[in-house]
């Protein structure tokens, strides 16, 4: 059986009191409804309950959304729409009809997609901002995976249009480049702008070649010496075979212009024509379907379909649907290389250029496979409960692929109310390498600790957290409790810090700081008095410590025997004057004030008293032992 990690929690209804009145309920499909009955849980009923409030206890928060229930109400009109007109649709009739209402579809979501999008910008607090972000993201996943199940599914495109519709496809999401054409244009000298060949390269990437070409006219009308080349470029560019639509020329004689177009680039590269440019060199092979050299331009690609567009655009633009997934496999194991795996998204696309919608579908609502999207439902319905969450971390673990993101997610959601339980999550996350989780928990713990005074365990948890902010904040407050106190608490722990003192400096003056007590208390005075000086020297111990630390070194300075050498001495010295001269202006003096001013006013007079002091001894005994 599983470890109960205590009572759930009661959570309390506002204005109903369920000792004098029997509670009812109901379940809809995504929420509960909570209310008091009209009926006195002993004997007397009443004829009114005392609550007049229904509560609502909603699950799916997103059906409540003003921005979501748009696209809800739109897309029901569209589905309506087709359903009426459904058995009209017949032969060519019916694929343009169909393409119609997949575009409406797509034009809803998109619309939907910019008002979230102005929404996260608009958002006041970060977590309304990620939540929009968020759902900004799936919209746009939705609306990227639909188009392209449009052009292969619906549209059902042949070789020829078939690229100009993933043209399209990849310059409606790829759209940084029209912002970035509008900084660069926008700009006093567009060829001198630092984004200038970024701009031209990413719309030669993308087939937007006129456009390409008139970003050269404006490099050749700027540099002279690269005019030359720029027009040779340019026609290339205005030469270029394409299939547009309306015309009327077969694929074979588009093959046959095209091959003699891309003898022309190469013969041009080939005869160093734009040698003197490397980035028109490296345009004219982008042209020429350069793998490397497309590779070369990844960060501007952005991801692999936009590569594979690019690839098929200047290697293959006569590509047939049939040969679409051997080019998508290729150009994805290309883009990605061995850096990383496909993600849940690459995935449903890659089933969509294998014409394969049944795996699209399956993709796109269960992930990987069935197995895993019932398992992520079970384990995440078990983390809804105060112990059985416990099984759920389990079943996590069995799903390969995001069995670990939901373990993260729905770890970060468990209430830590006991260190019982607190230490139970975090040996699981330990276990799981779950380093962020590992750290927040720690943190958590640590917080815990500082607020109900437990300083030695505060530290401890902010050591483990590798904290380095929350651990000089733990030390200020030993330091701080140590000049109220004059003794340190949690001995064990700091006289075993050990390589953990690095952690922040101001840990390692503390771990330092003790160690000069204890080399104090063993009466060995010389290492002390060395520990103490490294110190304040090395500008480790914090400066409003400093007259704490030269209150120290009296004791030492008053030994009978010298401690402190000559030269130790002059440092000490220097310390307390850099200490008393750069003392701020105070403002007008109170009794107390006054009060401590005259109790610093006598350190710094006993100081100077035993240093002038020690000096003289230690010059005296320095001198002897010179003259033996």
């Amino acid at each position: 059986m599983e470890e109960l990690d205590g009572e759930p929690t009661v959570t309390l209804i506002p204005g109903m009191n369920s000792k004098k009145k029997q509670m009812c309920f109901d379940w809809g499909p995504g929420e509960m409804l909570v209310c008091e009955t009209s009926f006195n849980k002993k004997e007397k009923s009443e004829t009114a309950p005392n609550c007049p409030f229904i509560y609502i206890i909603r699950k799916d928060v997103d059906v409540y959304s003003q921005i979501l229930r748009k696209l809800f109400n739109e897309s029901h009109g569209i589905f309506v729409g087709l359903q009426r007109i459904e058995e009209e649709l017949t032969g060519k009739s019916r694929k343009a009809q169909l393409v119609r209402v997949s575009k409406n579809y797509r034009s809803v979501i998109r619309a939907c997609m910019e008002e979230m999008h102005q929404f996260a910008i608009a958002a006041k607090d970060p977590a309304s901002g990620r939540q929009f972000s968020s759902q900004v993201s799936i919209l746009s996943a939705m609306e990227l995976i639909w188009n392209l199940c449009e052009i292969l599914f619906i549209e059902v495109a042949p070789a020829g249009p078939l690229l100009l519709h993933l043209l399209d496809w990849v310059r409606l999401h790829v759209c940084e480049v029209d912002s970035l054409s509008a900084d660069v244009l926008g700009s006093e000298n567009p060829s001198k702008h630092e984004s200038f060949w970024n701009l031209v390269t990413v719309l030669v990437l993308q087939g937007r070649l006129d456009e390409a070409r008139q970003m050269l006219s404006k490099e050749a009308d700027a540099s002279p010496t690269s005019a030359g080349m720029c027009r040779i470029l340019g026609d290339l560019m205005r030469t270029m075979p394409i299939l547009s639509p309306g015309n009327t020329q077969t694929l074979t004689e588009l093959e046959l212009k095209w091959q003699h177009w891309r003898e022309e680039c190469e013969r041009h590269l080939q005869d160093g024509t734009f040698a003197s440019s490397p980035r028109l060199e490296s345009l004219c092979k982008i042209m020429l379907g350069d793998e490397a050299a497309l590779l070369e331009q990844k960060e501007l690609l952005s991801n692999w379909y936009h590569f594979l567009v690019t690839r098929l655009l200047y290697s293959h633009p006569t590509v047939k649907p049939i040969d679409l997934h051997f080019y998508a496999q290729s150009s994805l194991d290309m883009f990605l290389g061995c850096e990383s795996s496909p993600e849940p998204l690459d995935n449903i696309l890659m089933a969509a250029f294998e014409f394969d919608i049944h795996q699209v579908i399956k993709e796109c609502s269960f992930g990987s496979n069935m197995r895993e999207f019932l398992l992520l439902e079970y384990a995440s319905g078990l983390f809804a409960h105060h112990s059985l969450w416990q099984l759920g971390v389990d079943y996590f673990d069995y799903c390969p692929e995001l069995g670990r993101v939901s373990l993260e997610l729905h770890i970060e959601r468990i209430p830590l109310n006991t260190e019982q339980k607190a230490l139970k999550v975090l040996r699981i996350c330990e276990q799981r390498q779950m380093t962020e989780q590992v750290r927040s928990i720690c943190k958590i713990l640590a917080m815990k600790a500082v607020r109900n005074n437990r300083l030695g365990s505060a530290l401890s948890w902010s050591i483990r957290a590798k904290d380095a902010a929350f651990a000089t904040l733990v030390s200020d407050r030993f330091l701080r409790d140590y000049c109220e106190q004059g003794c340190f608490s949690d001995l064990d722990l700091i006289d075993n810090l050990g390589p953990a003192m690095m952690l922040s400096d101001r840990l390692t003056f503390l771990g330092k700081y003790r160690e000069f007590h204890r080399l104090y208390g063993e009466k060995r005075f010389g290492d002390a008095a060395s520990l103490l000086l490294s110190l304040m020297t090395s500008q480790i111990a914090p400066r409003s410590f400093w007259m704490t630390l030269l209150t120290d070194a009296l004791p030492l300075l008053e030994q009978k025997q010298v401690i402190f050498s000559a030269e130790q001495t002059y440092e000490l010295m220097r310390c307390l004057e850099d200490l008393t001269s750069g003392k701020p202006e105070r403002a007008e003096p109170d009794s107390q004030r006054l009060q401590d001013e005259d109790i610093e006013t006598t350190k710094v007079e006993m100081l100077r008293l035993a240093l002038a002091r020690n000096l003289a001894r230690a010059i005296i005994r320095e001198g002897s032992l010179e003259g033996s």
